[in-house]
């Protein structure tokens, strides 16, 4: 495994390059937009690959629930950290984005509302992990992650149940797209999910080996801090055996 990391990691930096010189150059301008419109090949793969660090934090969270496997509340924390990051990405882009289109910074809207509600409930539950110390807290965290989970098809489909200002979906939903603008957006969104798995993989082992270190501190401490009682109570034992 070892010796994959570094292989995947200068795959995914060759397909990171490709995909920006795909967004940059291959991909056609349009028509209406212009050039703007090409951050849309690092906007919506960004929240797919958001969407889909969050579906896995979901299922993590729900099998630490069932089984109490730490293995799994480790994922969880850690694909709900690099989803956030993710989720930022589409929350600037996206008022970058809409500036020259819309002529504001940002709306109300349905579709943005939903996706800002979303980053601040997994935030919330990234400050849970980090700043409480109760036995509880995995517990609950993945109880929140459960319910800030429901937000994400509602973010998806927020486009066509309701009339909102943010463009109708280019795919389904009636929606059209030049074959290789989705050639170009496909491209990105594997680009994005490389370099997600990537970075997952990286700091799961950093928590995994952090998780280790705080047990054996909290072993070590246990030990220190029971060790002279056990060596006194050694010590008294032959002392009244000889008095009798």
């Amino acid at each position: 495994m070892k010796r994959a990391f570094p292989i995947l990691a200068v795959v995914t930096a060759l397909l990171l390059a490709y995909a920006l010189y795909q967004a940059l150059v291959v991909a056609p301008t349009e028509q209406t937009m212009g050039d703007v419109q090409r951050i849309f090949y690092y906007h919506v793969p960004s929240a797919w690959t958001a969407f889909l660090l969050f579906m896995i934090n979901l299922v993590a969270s729900v099998v630490y629930l069932v089984r109490r496997n730490p293995k799994a509340d480790a994922l969880a924390v850690v694909s709900a950290e690099v989803g956030v990051v993710f989720c930022t990405v589409v929350l600037v882009t996206g008022p970058i984005w809409a500036r020259p289109v819309w002529g504001i910074w940002w709306t109300w809207d349905v579709r943005l509302t939903t996706t800002l509600v979303l980053w601040l409930i997994y935030v919330s539950y990234l400050v849970l992990r980090r700043f409480s110390d109760s036995a509880q807290t995995p517990v609950l965290a993945a109880a929140l992650a459960i319910f800030g989970a429901l937000d994400v098809p509602l973010v998806y489909f927020s486009i066509w149940f309701f009339r909102t200002q943010h463009p109708q979906p280019v795919i389904g939903g009636g929606g059209s797209i030049d074959p290789r603008m989705m050639h170009v957006l496909l491209f990105n969104w594997l680009a994005f999910s490389c370099f997600a798995f990537l970075v997952c993989w990286l700091r799961y082992r950093l928590e995994r080996l952090q998780r280790e270190v705080e047990e054996a501190q909290a072993l070590e401490s246990l030990l220190g801090a029971g060790g002279p009682s056990i060596q006194s109570a050694k010590a008294k034992v032959p002392l009244s055996r000889g008095a009798k």
